[in-house]
């Protein structure tokens, strides 16, 4: 059994790590999509309300509920395949969560890319420069303040996404291997 963490700021190239995974025959577990189901159950549209309910759902269970709630969906996927890739960790305490819940076989890889490449390639996509129409600094400030920068500081393996997309995608499979 092996699960992979991935962190990063918006537009480091998690997608891109979940999108390698899952060709690779790898399930991908993504935490947002708890949010994106949570706003649904409130009756809100996630594109409009991803961040307010992200945090809004820390605010009344804890620091770690998405890491939680993210957990069932995990050992699912575990019942079916060796590994699995949780995509979209946020803070270190939901890196605390995944490391008391799977232990050594828990590894978390940082994406990292600087600023302005994350905001090309955001806009590259043809989308709003983030969700909820915030700005992309405004969205790492917010993402940071979860504790996304402690958790890219525990990372057992940081892949430095600044290459071309072909060698950032032969070192996630360095990393699946």
């Amino acid at each position: 059994m092996r699960v992979i963490g991935t962190v990063g700021l918006a537009g480091s190239g998690k997608g891109e790590f979940a999108a390698v995974a899952e060709r690779q025959g790898v399930p991908v577990v993504t935490m947002g999509d708890v949010i994106r189901a949570e706003c649904r159950e409130r009756g809100l549209d996630p594109a409009g309300h991803h961040g307010e309910v992200a945090s809004t759902l820390r605010e009344e269970n804890g620091p770690t509920a998405i890491a939680e709630a993210s957990l069932p969906h995990i050992e699912a996927a575990l019942e079916e395949h060796d590994t699995v890739v949780v995509d979209g960790i946020r803070s270190d305490t939901e890196v605390d969560i995944f490391e008391e819940h799977f232990g050594e076989d828990f590894d978390l890889v940082g994406i990292e890319a600087p600023f302005e490449v994350r905001k090309e390639r955001i806009t590259e996509r043809g989308r709003d420069d983030t969700e909820d129409g915030e700005g992309l600094a405004a969205r790492d400030e917010r993402e940071l303040g979860f504790g996304l920068g402690e958790a890219l500081g525990r990372a057992d393996v940081t892949i430095e996404n600044t290459d071309s997309l072909e060698r950032f995608r032969e070192r996630v499979r360095e990393v699946l291997g």
